[in-house]
């Protein structure tokens, strides 16, 4: 399993830490920061689901007036990871 670590902008959660795995599921969402219930919901749920779905399923999902949320940052992470793999 390859691990990444993200830094985030526009929403309160600083960081997003995740692995994927070598059949592209995703693993161990942590988020430093955001809203606890939610963050760790998202993480919950993600967690062995297939990277990319969990990425098309979770982008542009605003924040209120933010243009992002701490969900879609985890997309555009996973976006970047895939791309980079």
């Amino acid at each position: 399993m390859k691990n990444y670590e993200y830094t985030t902008t526009g929403v309160c959660a600083k960081q997003i830490t995740f692995g994927i795995d070598d059949n592209g599921k995703l693993h161990d969402v942590k988020f430093l920061g955001g809203c606890p219930g939610n963050t760790i919901a998202v993480g919950k749920l993600s967690e062995g689901k297939d990277a990319k779905e969990i990425a098309d399923i979770l982008r542009v999902n605003p924040c209120g007036n933010r243009g992002t949320s701490c969900a879609d940052q985890l997309a555009k992470a996973i976006d970047g990871a895939l791309s980079a793999a």
